[in-house]
C-alpha cells in the first residue's frame, strides 16, 4: 500500500510539475513578446527559409500538415525579398519656382576666333530645393467709414466685415487648418506648436489653440456625419479600434482608456468614432442599420451585430497570422508550416493586384489558387489544435484560427472582400504615431473631436489631397453658410476635378 501510494504521489507530482512548466513558458513566451515589442524589429517579413508543407503522412506525429502539389512549390521558392532602391527625390511641378539666370558678362560672350558676339543657342537648366521657415503674418482688414456732415441722420456706410470660422477670433481658416494639420497629421502637440508660434513672433496660447482646435472641430463635425452615411452605404466594411487616454478626474488613477474606432468603406473614406469604454454599445451605435460585410478581429462585441444576420463576418489573416508569429519560437516546425502557407495566399493577391483584378476575376483566381490550399490547411489545423495545449503560445494561434475558420475563408468566395484588415489598420497607425506625442485626450469631448478631425485627415491620405489645402477651403465655405453634404473629401476632390477638367 505504501509503495503504491508513493507512485500515486510521484504522478501527482509530475503530472503538477508539468503543469507549472507549461504555465512557467507561457509566462517566458509573454515575457519575450513584451521585450520584443519593445525593442525587437516591428515588420513580420521573412525570408522563405521554412520547409514546404509535406504530404500527409510524411510526419506521424504531429498530425501531417497538408497536400500541396509539388510543382507549386518549385515555383513558389522562387520567390525572394530584395531591398527597395532608393528612390530620386521628386519635385512636384505645381511647386513655386523662383529663376535665377547666370548670365555671361558681355565681354566672356564673345567667340575666341573671330570676336564676333556669340548666339544664344539654348540654356542648360539645373533645379534644387529650397526651404523658406514658415511665416506668420497679419492681416489688417481696413474698412474706411462714410458719412454725411450735411445729414446725420443718414447714418455711417462701411463695407460689411469679412466671414472668419471663428466669430471675432483672430484665426484665419488658414491657420485654423495649420493648428489641425500640425497636430493630427504630423503629430505636434498643442505645446509645441504653441512654441513654435513664439519663435516666430506670434504669443498664441496653448490654451488658445485648444479652444481653436475645439471649435474648429465641433465645425467639421456634420462633414463627418456625412462621411459615415457614405461609409455605410459600402458593400464591405474594415474595423479596428485602439486605446486612447483620457483624462478623468473622477477616476481613481486620474485617468482611463477611452477607445478610437475606425471604419473604412469601399470609396477610400475612413470614418472615426471615439468611445468612453470598449463595450459593443460603441460598434452597435454607429453601425446601426448597416447591412452588409463588416471585416473584424475576434473581438466578442462584434458578436452581436453578425447574430442578427443583416451583417457578414470577415475574418482578418493578418491578424490569425501574427499569432503564429508570435509562436514560432515556441514550435518552429509547425508554425513554418502555417506561414508558408499563408505566404502563397498573400502571393495569389499581390497577382490579383498586379494585374488589376475586378471582384469577380479575383474571386475567380481565389478559387482556383487558394481555396486548395486553405481546404487542406483547416482539417491539419483542427488536428494540431487537438495536440497541443490550449494556453501555450500555438495552442493560443491555432485556437484562434479554428474558431475563426469561417470568418477567415470568406475572402475566398467574395472578391469585394480582402485578405486582411490591413488598410484600416494602416489608418491606426496615425493614431498610435499622435498618442505617442500628444500622449492624452483631456476629455471625452476631446477624443470625440480628435474622431473628427482624424476622420478628415486620414481620408483626405487615401484619395491623396492635401489636408491643409482642403480643410482651409472647407472651413471658410462652412463659416460662409455652404452646405456640408458636399463637402467631405470625397466630393470635395470630384467637384474640383470636374471644375478643371
Amino acid at each position: 500500500m505504501t509503495d503504491a501510494a508513493d507512485d500515486n504521489k510521484v504522478q501527482q507530482l509530475l503530472a503538477r510539475n508539468a503543469v507549472l512548466e507549461a504555465e512557467k513558458a507561457a509566462l517566458q513566451h509573454k515575457v519575450d513578446m513584451l521585450l520584443h515589442r519593445l525593442y525587437g524589429k516591428k515588420a513580420e517579413r521573412r525570408e522563405d527559409n521554412h520547409p514546404q508543407l509535406p504530404f500527409p503522412g510524411d510526419e506521424p506525429e504531429p498530425p501531417s500538415p497538408p497536400h500541396v502539389d509539388e510543382a507549386e512549390d518549385e515555383e513558389f521558392d522562387t520567390i525572394t525579398y530584395t531591398r527597395k532602391k532608393r528612390g530620386a527625390t521628386r519635385i512636384s511641378k505645381d511647386l513655386p519656382r523662383e529663376r535665377v539666370v547666370l548670365e555671361l558678362a558681355e565681354a566672356d560672350r564673345k567667340c575666341s576666333c573671330c570676336g564676333e558676339a556669340m548666339q544664344q543657342i539654348g540654356e542648360e537648366v539645373s533645379e534644387r530645393l529650397d526651404y523658406t521657415p514658415s511665416v506668420v503674418k497679419v492681416i489688417e482688414t481696413v474698412r474706411p467709414k462714410y458719412a454725411c456732415k450735411q445729414h446725420e441722420d443718414a447714418g455711417v456706410l462701411t463695407a460689411e466685415p469679412p466671414i472668419h470660422p471663428i466669430k471675432k477670433g483672430m484665426a484665419t481658416a488658414g491657420l485654423l487648418s495649420h493648428v489641425l494639420v500640425s497636430k493630427y497629421k504630423d503629430h505636434l502637440p498643442l505645446y509645441r506648436q504653441s512654441r513654435i508660434f513664439a519663435r516666430h513672433s506670434a504669443e498664441i496660447p496653448e490654451s488658445t489653440l485648444c479652444d481653436w482646435v475645439r471649435q474648429a472641430a465641433d465645425m467639421l463635425q456634420p462633414v463627418v456625419a456625412a462621411m459615415r452615411t457614405s461609409v455605410l452605404e459600402s458593400d464591405v466594411v474594415q474595423t479596428d479600434d485602439t486605446p486612447v487616454l483620457v483624462i478623468d478626474r473622477q477616476h481613481q488613477q486620474g485617468r482611463r482608456h477611452g477607445f478610437l474606432w475606425a471604419y473604412v468603406g469601399d470609396r477610400a473614406e475612413v470614418a472615426f468614432d471615439f468611445t468612453p469604454g470598449r463595450s459593443r454599445a460603441g460598434p452597435m451605435r454607429f453601425l446601426d442599420g448597416y447591412r452588409g460585410i463588416l471585416q473584424a478581429d475576434a473581438y466578442a462585441g462584434y458578436d452581436q451585430i453578425f447574430a442578427s444576420g443583416d451583417v457578414i463576418e470577415a475574418g482578418c489573416m493578418a491578424h490569425a497570422r501574427r499569432k503564429f508569429v508570435e509562436a514560432e519560437k515556441a514550435d518552429p516546425t509547425n508554425v513554418g508550416h502555417v506561414l508558408a502557407t499563408m505566404r502563397r495566399l498573400y502571393s495569389v493577391e499581390r497577382q490579383a493586384k498586379e494585374q488589376g483584378l475586378d471582384a469577380a476575376a479575383r474571386r475567380e483566381l481565389r478559387q482556383r489558387e487558394s481555396k486548395p490550399l486553405l481546404e487542406a490547411m483547416g482539417p491539419w489545423l483542427r488536428d494540431l489544435h487537438r495536440s497541443v495545449l490550449p494556453k501555450s503560445p500555438l495552442g493560443k494561434a491555432t485556437g484562434y484560427a479554428v474558431r475563426q475558420w469561417d470568418a477567415l475563408n470568406r475572402f475566398v468566395d467574395d472578391g469585394r472582400i480582402e485578405i486582411d484588415n490591413n488598410r484600416v489598420e494602416r489608418q491606426m497607425r496615425q493614431v498610435a504615431v499622435g498618442r505617442k506625442n500628444w500622449l492624452f485626450a483631456g476629455s471625452d469631448a476631446g477624443g470625440v473631436r480628435a474622431a473628427t478631425i482624424y476622420s478628415l485627415v486620414c481620408t483626405c491620405g487615401l484619395l491623396g489631397i492635401e489636408p491643409w489645402a482642403y480643410l482651409k477651403d472647407v472651413l471658410q465655405r462652412i463659416a460662409e453658410g455652404e452646405p456640408v453634404d458636399a463637402l467631405t473629401p470625397r466630393l470635395w476632390r470630384a467637384a474640383r476635378e470636374a471644375r478643371d477638367s
